[in-house]
C-alpha cells in the first residue's frame, strides 16, 4: 500500500475544491473539526425549523386565520433556508481565517437570527393565547 500524504500539495487538490483551499496553510485539524461541528449543528438547526415550518402547516387546527399560519409556516421555512446559507458561509470565512492566520470574523446574522426567532416566537404566542 502506498504511504500516508499529509499536504494538499502531495495529495494533489481536488478538481471539486473551491480555490480559497488551496491558499493559505491547512489548519490544525483540531479547529477545522470544531468548524465542521459547529456548521452541522447550525445545519440540525435549520433542518428542526423546517420541520416546525412543516409541521405548523400540516397540523395547525386550532390556530387562527389560516393564511396567517400559512404565512408564518413560511416564514419559518425561509429561516431554516437562510439558516442552512449562513452555516455555510460561516464555516467557509472561519476556514479561511484559521487558513490565514486570523482573528475569526464578526458576524451579524446572530443578531439578525435572534430577531427573527424572537419574532416569529411571539407572533406565535399571540396567535395561542389569543387568536381562537
Amino acid at each position: 500500500m502506498g504511504s500516508f500524504k499529509n499536504s494538499r500539495a502531495e495529495r494533489g487538490a481536488s478538481r471539486s475544491e473551491p480555490v480559497w483551499r488551496s491558499r493559505g496553510e491547512d489548519p490544525d485539524y483540531r479547529f477545522s473539526l470544531a468548524n465542521e461541528r459547529t456548521f452541522l449543528a447550525w445545519i440540525r438547526t435549520a433542518l428542526a425549523i423546517l420541520a416546525a415550518g412543516v409541521l405548523l402547516d400540516q397540523f395547525s387546527i386550532k390556530l387562527a386565520p389560516p393564511l396567517f399560519v400559512a404565512i408564518l409556516s413560511g416564514g419559518l421555512c425561509l429561516l431554516a433556508a437562510f439558516l442552512s446559507l449562513m452555516a455555510y458561509s460561516k464555516w467557509r470565512d472561519y476556514e479561511i481565517a484559521m487558513r490565514h492566520k486570523r482573528a475569526l470574523p464578526f458576524s451579524r446574522a446572530m443578531v439578525v437570527l435572534v430577531g427573527i426567532v424572537l419574532s416569529l416566537s411571539l407572533v406565535m404566542t399571540g396567535l395561542i393565547l389569543f387568536v381562537r
